[in-house]
């Protein structure tokens, strides 16, 4: 563990099939105004919303709400919240949903007091957040982003084109959040194996980057095999209690931000999927695993070490008779057979992007990278790769 680093992590995790239970005693901590945050109404089809609203009620608290909070959020539906915030003096947000509605909320916290324009001050200066912020809280209905227990918050600003991601200080992320799985047992499998490589890609954005001997590694590909087992049965079947908790608990642990301890981190994959979206609001996940499989081969060579881990310990690759390179590639070939097996779509037209869209998309991507610094017309390299992808 060769970097320096401060850890801090105050959310509170209710965990399991009663975690509900807990929400009366923690309203006790907050004031009587309570806005609802989320998305375009699968909570009340499952019958969460009822649930939610009846213990808010219990609790003597008022509503307000913010509703219809898109997958990919935009500054526009921040700066609505922001409003009802200020006009409704709230006290407490609840983002009811998923990484999108938690990720919005935190937006809304940190934009409602803002007296500058957010978007510019907290996007893309990342300047320090020093006016008030509303308290954050979360439900989560979808496990990915691990938004219920970090401070990140990723906004789509439609105007400019582009989907930046903001980490948050320990103040802004959720004071407490209620995990139970089953509340994503009617995710159509599109939206669940999303998550799924989303949960994967925090872990390789951390792991592929660094040279020592560090703990962090060894768990990262420890969630990874555990990720890899639980989300086939998942996909068999979708109400299998244990394969979904140990989903859900992985996402979580994905982007607390544990796995990323004394790490230099990657990201690369992240900052060219934003971009992806911004043009195409497609689904972060499937953008992801769209953008890893050639981003992967482009840079393996110059972490041939630890892509041979990674074929070693997370995909079991045989060695026998295989140069390094040939073991390196291996592992990207069984993330790639791991990714069709789920059905995870890795082609860029089905995610809605045409050939007319990549050159804007690799100019205005930031340029981050860890065994690899990347040009714009790399990264153009690999949008073309993606956007022929079998």
């Amino acid at each position: 563990m060769n970097l320096d680093f401060t850890y801090h992590n105050p959310t509170i995790i209710h965990f399991g099939k009663d975690a509900l239970n807990n929400l009366k005693a923690e309203l006790a901590n907050y004031g009587d105004t309570i806005m609802l945050a989320y998305g375009k109404g699968s909570i009340k089809k499952i019958g969460l919303y009822d649930q939610v609203v009846s213990i808010l009620k219990e609790c003597g608290k008022n509503i307000v709400e913010v509703t219809g909070i898109m997958a990919n959020p935009t500054y526009e539906k921040v700066k609505e919240g922001a409003k009802i915030v200020r006009d409704n003096n709230v006290d407490l947000i609840l983002a009811v949903g998923g990484g999108s509605v938690i990720d919005c909320a935190k937006g809304i916290s940190v934009a409602a007091y803002c007296e500058e324009d957010a978007w510019t001050k907290y996007w893309l200066q990342f300047k320090p957040v020093d006016n008030k912020i509303v308290p954050v809280a979360s439900i989560l209905t979808l496990a990915g982003t691990g938004s219920e227990m970090n401070g990140g918050s990723v906004i789509t600003n439609d105007d400019m084109k582009l989907k930046m991601g903001r980490v948050f200080p320990p103040n802004v992320y959720p004071t407490f959040s209620i995990l139970n799985p089953e509340y994503t047992y009617s995710l159509p499998k599109y939206q669940m194996v999303s998550g799924i490589f989303d949960m994967m890609s925090h872990l390789m954005e951390a792991y592929f980057s660094g040279e020592d001997d560090v703990t962090s590694d060894y768990v990262v590909e420890g969630v990874l095999r555990s990720i890899i087992h639980s989300a086939k049965i998942a996909i068999e079947n979708p109400e299998d209690y244990e394969s979904r908790s140990n989903l859900m608990w992985s996402a979580t642990l994905a982007m607390n931000p544990l796995m990323g301890l004394s790490k230099p981190q990657d990201w690369q994959v992240h900052m060219i999927e934003h971009q992806i979206g911004a043009y195409t609001d497609c689904a972060h996940g499937m953008g992801l695993a769209a953008v890893s499989l050639p981003y992967y081969r482009f840079i393996y060579k110059n972490g041939l070490d630890k892509f041979v881990r990674f074929a070693t310990q997370v995909w079991g690759v045989d060695t026998e008779g295989k140069t390094k390179e040939e073991i390196a590639l291996a592992g990207i070939d069984a993330l790639e057979a791991f990714v069709k097996e789920c059905g995870i779509v890795i082609n860029l037209k089905e995610l809605g992007a045409t050939e007319e869209m990549l050159p804007a998309i690799a100019e205005s991507t930031v340029i981050l990278g860890a065994y690899k610094k990347l040009t714009s017309d790399d990264i153009l390299e690999i949008l073309k790769a993606a956007f022929v992808a079998e």
